[in-house]
């Protein structure tokens, strides 16, 4: 299997040494070609002005004689300026031209590309017989040299004409004898110098590996030292030769010498310690020349090596896990030093390929390492992220600091700071943790992305921002939802919801003023949209943060009836909004003021139609059990309030201009009477129900569940209860609503005729109407004496104050009337 990857080495070995040859000897050959036409045309130049300028000379007194002084003549002098002015308006005519050529010539570019291969052969070498003589025949030659001394020492070695120590010294003498005559054909042959250099560098891996595999002239250990020597000579050469394929012949050399000794023992430790020498070696070669491709080829030969052997390390009965994180810890350092060391020495800036390397060798030391710690000390993933985080923090403050390289590698090295922090918060920690990090971080990068101005990292933080609340999601399902009894507001779920909402309020701060659309890939972001959005969202989640938490503690401490569970929350849901509003009334935009009417409309009819039946549930159950709290009934005086101040914001938004065009129809105000008298009756049936202090007796169950078993006693006691109920309420619709119903109606009739609105009158009429129409059809029946005079005294001297009202201010009903026909 060795000597299988070793050809293959090889292999590579000679194909990049030709094709980098090629391209160096293309280039010479252009390069004399050049310097070739330059001379020519340098001759031509200097030979031609010589007659020019004796003609000049011996042409100009004739022009100078005759003195032209006294002819001067003004006007045709300014007849030819004249007509300089319209050859300004041609010029401008030609830009056209220019343009229309400019577009013609794009389809012809992709042309090219159809060339045959021998046109471009034809191209790049248009000396055929300068690339045979001088490209293709120097190698052609070291192979066949390479090929006849090896057939040499071969036919000796079938003779027995050599032993094996000097098989082994033959092949050294012919290695220094190739290197020698490199040597000497370095200053004038620099192309077919590397290639005998390349040639005799094969010779010596080659004929060691001989001597230990087959000859045995010496143990692994020396074999291994003369091999080092070896790499580290190459190396010395390519710096000397400035010949970066030499660099790459060095290292693939240096890779392959493992398995040119290996004898399958399998110790890890030597090998991984050569490579670190090696990739030692590279670093010391990347000080002086910034050969990126020789640290590509170190990097990615170092990784596939160690993670292969890692991958098969895994699987044994006794991995050496303690091992591979100290080798995968070197070989990470060892990388990150040599990308940036030779930009520390020329103070230059970061290529592409060293930027990229910086950010894959971070993740794939990041891969080994939590490989290795999945089984073994899997409790400590978090901290080895953080600690990854943590140098890289250190690497760009060094860079900046100590050394003030480019920004773009220090802005490289912070982000990926920030995105190892990011991710040792779900390594290492649990829960809410995750969600109070994300939380910093987001606001974070999007001040480090204002203050650095890359554009990366407003989206990284749009990303972290997604990830925050999808993670409070998830902690608002496991926490509430948990067997753990959580402290009423000093608690972790509803913290760590004040800190994300304080989150997106920074973020909307750290955007300020800034309008710049900003672009990448797929992705746009619109500082303008996204301050909207944070402040939408920064509401709408303090808006459920309070709302989970304030029903989570009802159901711990009020019980889990429905009265109970939503008592609380519909208090906190219209104080939340009434706030809301509050501020949207401040603002008096257009919009804000829409969205104040949408949210008072809806919260009184919810309200109305919805919770109000909290209290009589409150009650019922009360009754029922003989005991319970007060807390629906006392608490829905605050909702009255809230909703009261709902109905202000609207009359008040609603007074001078309508905000909704709905507003000057006069089903409006219908609607809004209905919902007024609807909430005003049944607050009348909860008061009397309140005062009536209704009880269930013991007689009264006993009565009512004779013959039953005691297990339906619940069902008997929810008959009575509701029997009860209903005929309080029989009582006080028959009594009460009238002369509730009366003074409503004279309300609106007051209201009607103060604000000129004839439609509120015409509901007074009308409220009044059904009101008698109620009393002489419903109410005289089955209802005691006493309730019968009350309701006909009180809704009798009510309907004659209304008419009496209505006689003393007549002259303001027909004035109006006038001056709307008159309109």
């Amino acid at each position: 299997m060795e000597y299988i990857l070793l050809l293959v080495i090889i292999g590579m070995l000679f194909y990049i040494n030709s094709k980098l040859n090629s391209k160096i000897d293309t280039l010479s050959t252009t390069v004399e070609t050049l310097q070739s036409k330059l001379n020519r045309l340098l001759t031509m130049a200097s030979v031609k002005p010589n007659p020019a300028s004796s003609e000049k000379i011996s042409e100009a007194p004739p022009e100078k004689q005759p003195v032209k002084s006294s002819e001067v003549v003004l006007p045709p002098v300014s007849d030819k300026i004249t007509p300089i002015q319209p050859i300004v308006v041609k010029t401008s005519k030609p830009k056209s031209v220019v343009e229309k050529k400019v577009s013609i010539k794009a389809p012809i570019v992709p042309t090219p590309l159809k060339a045959s291969l021998w046109e471009r052969f034809k191209e790049q070498n248009p000396d055929l017989e300068k690339f045979i003589g001088e490209n293709l025949i120097n190698k052609i030659g070291i192979l066949i040299l390479v090929l006849g001394i090896s057939y040499f020492v071969k036919y000796a070695i079938d003779k027995d004409w050599i032993n094996e120590p000097a098989r082994v010294g033959i092949g050294i003498l012919a290695g220094s004898l190739i290197l020698a005559l490199a040597h000497k054909l370095q200053k004038k042959y620099a192309s077919f110098s590397s290639v005998l250099v390349a040639g005799a560098i094969a010779v010596f891996y080659f004929t060691i590996a001989i001597a230990f595999h087959e000859y045995k002239l010496f143990n692994q250990t020396v074999a291994f030292i003369i091999m080092v020597i070896i790499t580290a000579f190459s190396c010395l050469i390519s710096l000397s030769h400035n010949r970066m394929e030499l660099a790459i012949l060095s290292l693939i050399g240096g890779f392959a010498v493992p398995f040119m000794i290996s004898t399958g023992s399998g110790n890890y430790a030597v090998l991984f310690s050569y490579i670190a020498i090696l990739d030692i070696g590279i670093l010391i070669l990347a000080y002086f020349k910034k050969w990126n491709l020789v640290n590509i080829l170190a990097f990615a030969f170092t990784n596939v090596l160690f993670g292969g052997w890692l991958l098969k390390e895994m699987n044994t009965e006794a991995p050496h896990y303690l091992g591979a994180m100290i080798f995968a810890f070197v070989f990470y350092l060892i990388f990150v030093v040599t990308n940036i060391i030779n930009n520390i020495r020329t103070k230059g800036t970061f290529s592409k390929p060293q930027l990229a390397i910086l950010a894959i060798n971070s993740f794939i030391f990041y891969g080994f390492g939590m490989l290795v710690l999945s089984k073994y000390h899997s409790e400590l993933s978090g901290l080895f992220t953080a600690v990854l985080a943590s140098l890289n923090l250190v690497y760009a403050w060094v860079l900046f600091k100590k050394f003030g390289l480019d920004k773009t590698a220090v802005y490289l090295l912070i982000g990926l700071t920030l995105t190892f922090i990011t991710l040792a918060i779900p390594v290492q920690f649990e829960g809410n943790y995750i969600t109070l990090f994300w939380a910093a971080e987001a606001a974070l990068l999007m001040w480090l992305a204002k203050k650095s101005q890359i554009k990366s990292y407003r989206f990284a933080s749009v990303l972290v921002q997604s990830l925050m609340l999808l993670s409070l999601c998830i902690d608002w399902i496991l926490l509430y939802k948990g067997n753990d009894e959580l402290l009423i507001v000093f608690n972790p779920i509803f913290s760590t919801g004040i800190i994300v909402v304080a989150s997106l309020v920074v973020v909307r701060y750290i955007l300020g003023a800034e309008t710049e659309v900003l672009k990448k890939l797929n992705f746009v972001f619109n500082p303008v949209q996204y301050r909207k959005l944070m402040s939408t969202l920064s509401i709408l989640l303090g808006y459920f943060v309070g709302m989970f938490e304030i029903g989570y503690q009802s159901g711990m401490y009020l019980g889990s009836e429905t009265h109970s569970l939503y008592t609380l929350p519909v208090l906190y849901h219209l104080l939340f909004t009434a706030v809301v509003a509050f501020f949207l009334h401040r603002k008096k935009t257009d919009l804000s003021l829409k969205i104040l009417n949408v949210i008072a409309i809806g919260n009184i009819l919810a309200y109305t139609f919805l919770f109000f039946n909290l209290p009589f549930m409150e009650q019922k159950y009360n009754i029922s059990m003989g005991q319970g709290s007060q807390v629906s009934y006392y608490v829905h005086y605050l909702s009255l309030g809230l909703v009261t101040y709902f109905g202000y914001l609207l009359y008040k938004t609603n007074e001078k201009n309508k905000v909704f065009s709905l507003a000057n129809h006069g089903l409006f105000i219908w609607g809004a009477a209905f919902v007024l008298v609807y909430l005003v009756s049944f607050e009348l049936i909860l008061q009397g129900i309140q005062l009536m202090d209704l009880q269930l007796t013991s007689a009264m169950i006993t009565e009512h569940s004779s013959g039953f078993s005691d297990s339906s006693t619940f069902y008997h006691k929810q008959y009575l209860t509701s029997n009860l109920i209903s005929e309080a309420k029989f009582n006080i619709i028959k009594t009460g609503l009238p002369v509730l119903w009366g003074v409503l109606a004279f309300i609106f009739l007051i209201l009607g005729i103060k604000k000129q609105l004839k439609t509120l009158r015409i509901i007074a009429l009308s409220l009044l109407g059904i009101t008698i129409v109620k009393l002489f059809t419903y109410d005289i029946s089955n209802v005691s004496e006493t309730g019968k005079i009350i309701a006909f005294i009180l809704l009798g001297g009510l309907i004659l104050v209304i008419s009496f009202v209505y006689q003393k201010i007549k002259v303001l009903v027909i004035d109006e009337d006038k001056t709307t026909k008159h309109e």
